[in-house]
C-alpha cells in the first residue's frame, strides 16, 4: 500500500476529504518522527514500538574493488511489533 492509497482509505473510512486525511496522516508521521528524534522511542498499543538505536563504526568493503572501508557510525530506527500485530498476521 502506498501513502496515496493509505490516504484514500483513511478518507473513505472516516468520511473526510482526501485533503483532510492527507493532513492528518502527515501530522501523525511528523509527530512520530519528532518523538523518536527527541525521546528515542514511541510505543503504539496494538502496533508496536519504534526506537532509535546507535550503530557503531564498522568495517566493510567496496563490492567493486573488494577494498576495505570503514562504515561510519550512524543512528537508525528499529521497529518491534506488538504481540497483537504478530497474532493478527499469523491468524
Amino acid at each position: 500500500m502506498t501513502k496515496a492509497e493509505l490516504v484514500a482509505k483513511l478518507a473513505e473510512d472516516t468520511e473526510m476529504t482526501q485533503t483532510q486525511a492527507s493532513k492528518v496522516l502527515n501530522t501523525l508521521l511528523s509527530i512520530i518522527t519528532d518523538e523518536i528524534k527527541d525521546s528515542g522511542s514511541i510505543s503504539l498499543a496494538g502496533l508496536g514500538s519504534f526506537s532509535c538505536v546507535d550503530r557503531a563504526e564498522r568495517k566493510g568493503f567496496n563490492p567493486l574493488t573488494k577494498e576495505p572501508i570503514m562504515i561510519p557510525a550512524s543512528r537508525t530506527v528499529k521497529f518491534k511489533p506488538a504481540k497483537a500485530l504478530k497474532d493478527s498476521v499469523n491468524n
